[in-house]
């Protein structure tokens, strides 16, 4: 008999590498108006968000809206979500800022090349973990850190932007209090034309993003006509900023700051410059920034997905943003990810598939081809005071409320977080907040929950004798170890089994019920052999119980099953306590 080769479908393994060949080969002309609605109003939103944002990390201007072009075409591409809208996002500019601001001056020339560095250093990392499927490494920023560092960086991010607003200079700080301190001695000084149009431009952009929607929906507007509008919000002050300065000439005669000009024109190929000096310093950044940045991407995604019933494989995310942050180093940009607001607008316009990113870059290079000239008289105090209005939503005291009343040491774990970034920095605060978790949870397992079990009435169920009325056997001592057995708390599950050997002389036989445990190392192992020694010199036989197939198989692996004896070993507790004569 001739084996034939099996067939390989080349189209499968392509879409493997590019995703976008799955709605790419299935557009339905239907399709086309929602992309194209959706690619334009986010392209009205990313506009000015992009300039703040670039901004906000200490960057010129134009900086954002290379960050917007290349990196949203190349995730369309690689990416497995078709309505995520990558881009810069406050929290990876904060990042970028304070990463480079430790190296290099900001509004340098090399602030800038080392942004591109950054961002190259990022897609490299975020590229090695998608392809070495290490997606895993950010379960180790748990949910209680992720919501304290967002809420430390929401006060860190508004602090950084009040001086715009106010139209004020203040010496550079990390420390969070020394910028509020510094803000306050500068109030005095402060702009009242400037402060003018910041405030004044917050107070629209809350109006539209908490008000317009309800009041147009009184009118009987339809709903998708309100809620594109209600986005509009950033496009109405950038234009009433910069008419009234340009009126007026505001930037000359009352010395309100503005962008000023733009250079006009594609962003050119970039190489980033590299040095090991220059990485060495850099890369505790750019591993923060992949790490954050891939976690609000595929909560964002994966949230967004679920609505249609679509899939998100999370390491396809991370080669796609690793190969968007690449593309955004080679084309003058800095580091991007995913975007909360601009993707949910991008999901709710009617966004089907990536085209609607490749329209919306398509609109940025448009923008600047002809129309920077329009942002000479565009105020900084209006870039400011939509990063503030962005990052009002991160601060999130009812999560915190809610952990805490849950769980006081994951509430400690935030709070180690919130006070790290707010005391010393960004980066510091992340690690006390790993660290503080990680010490929670070996803490926390280092004491399992041992129950003793009893026989519940005539059933084979066996629940915990201090919560139910369970029938327990006089010379069988069954218990059950809720934890993997690992270094830190093996010695706790020896102490419980001598323990109760030596306060009840009755007992002949122990059932230990293995249904918690998915994992024994090699301390605990050794630890367990121990235990079945000095048990067997007391007289008294240890069974295990309900043992899963991975462990019962490494123990298998190392020849423990021979060794113990199988007839020890049993699929059920109630299958063990009839075997030691317990049941009838």
């Amino acid at each position: 008999m001739t084996l034939k080769p099996a067939k390989v479908d080349v189209r499968v393994g392509a879409a493997r590498v590019f995703p976008a060949l799955n709605w790419m080969t299935a557009y339905k002309r239907d399709d086309l108006v929602g992309d194209m609605m959706a690619g334009l109003i986010v392209a009205i939103m990313l506009v000015p968000q992009s300039m703040a944002y670039a901004m906000l990390a200490g960057l010129p201007p134009e900086i954002g809206l290379y960050s917007s072009m290349a990196p949203l075409i190349i995730y369309a591409l690689f990416g497995s979500s078709r309505t995520l809208a990558v881009g810069p996002v406050a929290m990876v500019s904060l990042l970028t800022l304070s990463g480079i601001a430790v190296v290099a001056e900001q509004g340098t020339a090399r602030f800038v090349a080392l942004a591109l560095t950054l961002a190259l250093m990022t897609g490299v990392i975020q590229l090695l973990m998608g392809l070495f499927r290490l997606g895993f490494l950010v379960n180790y920023l748990s949910h209680p850190v992720l919501v304290g560092f967002t809420s430390a960086a929401a006060i860190v991010i508004g602090l950084s932007q009040l001086k715009h607003v106010l139209g004020v200079s203040i010496p550079k700080s990390e420390a969070t209090y020394s910028v509020a301190a510094n803000l306050w001695q500068a109030l005095p000084k402060a702009n009242p034309w400037t402060m003018l149009i910041g405030f004044g431009a917050i107070a629209i952009l809350f109006y539209f993003k908490w008000l317009v929607e309800k009041n147009l929906s009184k009118l009987r507007m339809s709903a998708g006509l309100a809620n594109a509008i209600s986005k509009s919000g950033p496009l109405v002050v950038v234009f009433a900023g910069t008419i009234a300065v340009w009126l007026w000439g505001l930037n000359g005669t009352s010395a309100v700051k503005v962008v000023g000009s733009i250079p006009a024109g594609l962003p050119g190929f970039t190489i980033p410059e590299l040095s090991m000096a220059d990485i060495g310093a850099l890369f505790p950044v750019a591993l923060i920034i992949s790490l954050v940045g891939f976690t609000e991407s595929i909560s964002i995604a994966t949230t967004l997905a679920s609505r249609r019933r679509q899939k998100i494989d999370a390491n396809q995310e991370l080669i796609a943003l690793g190969a968007a942050n690449v593309g955004a180093a080679v084309t003058g940009g800095y580091p991007v990810t995913g975007g909360l607001s601009r993707s949910a607008v991008n999901f709710s316009s009617g966004a089907n598939t990536g085209l609607a990113s490749v329209i919306t870059a398509v609109l940025i290079g448009i923008t600047l081809l002809f129309f920077t000239p329009l942002f000479y008289y565009l105020p900084q105090a209006v870039l400011g005071s939509m990063v503030i209005v962005a990052v009002v939503g991160l601060f999130d005291f009812k999560s915190f409320l809610t952990i805490w009343k849950y769980d006081k040491t994951d509430g400690i774990a935030l709070l180690a977080t919130f006070f790290g970034v707010l005391l010393f920095n960004i980066e510091a605060g992340i690690g006390i907040g790993i660290g503080t978790a990680l010490l929670f949870f070996l803490h926390r397992t280092s004491k399992p929950h041992v129950a003793v079990v009893g026989r519940v009435g005539d059933t084979e169920h066996y629940r915990n004798v201090r919560r139910h009325e369970v029938s327990t056997c006089e010379e069988t001592f069954a218990v059950r170890i809720d934890e993997s057995l690992y270094f830190a708390n093996a010695k706790t599950l020896e102490n419980s089994l001598l323990g109760a050997v030596a306060d009840n002389p009755k007992i002949r036989n122990i059932v230990l019920i293995c249904s918690a445990v998915n994992f024994i190392d090699a301390s605990a192992l050794e630890i367990l052999e121990r235990v079945i020694e000095d048990l067997g010199s007391a007289g008294v036989r240890l069974c295990l119980a309900e043992v899963k197939g991975p462990v019962s198989d490494r123990l298998d692996r190392i020849g423990f099953l021979r060794h113990f004896g199988e007839e020890n070993i049993f699929m059920s507790t109630h299958q063990a306590m009839k075997a030691l004569g317990c049941e009838r």
